[in-house]
């Protein structure tokens, strides 16, 4: 079997998501981070559907503003879309990504701005 990086990120995806499940009175909060942006959505998994979503696109940046910054402001903004629809407990989805650098940072921001999980 040829291993390659997309393979592999799958069956890391599937080996976190097989452990977590969201509700609507406690959504997964999942994030994507790609080369460039960071992306967070809070999800119903009772009906497949997305309750609020964040991007490092909604904010206003500059061209020095550092990546770890940017996800840190999203994990914020999220937290506070998330306030205004009354949620406050989430599960925290990873998704195949390490919980380090940005995926961290995000986590952070949201805790800050009171989201538990």
């Amino acid at each position: 079997m040829i291993k390659n990086n997309k393979t592999q990120r799958e069956r890391r995806k599937k080996r976190v998501r097989a452990k977590i499940y969201g509700t609507l009175e406690k959504p997964r909060l999942s994030v994507f981070r790609s080369l460039n942006h960071i992306y967070a959505q809070l999800i119903n998994d009772d009906e497949g559907k997305t309750l609020i979503s964040a991007s490092d696109l909604e904010l206003k940046k500059d061209k020095k503003t550092i990546k770890k910054t940017l996800a840190r402001e999203v994990g914020k903004l999220i937290a506070s879309k998330a306030k205004e629809k009354n949620i406050i407990q989430v599960v925290f989805d990873r998704s195949s990504f390490k919980y380090h650098g940005r995926v961290k940072e995000l986590a952070e921001g949201a805790r800050e701005t009171g989201l538990k999980f």
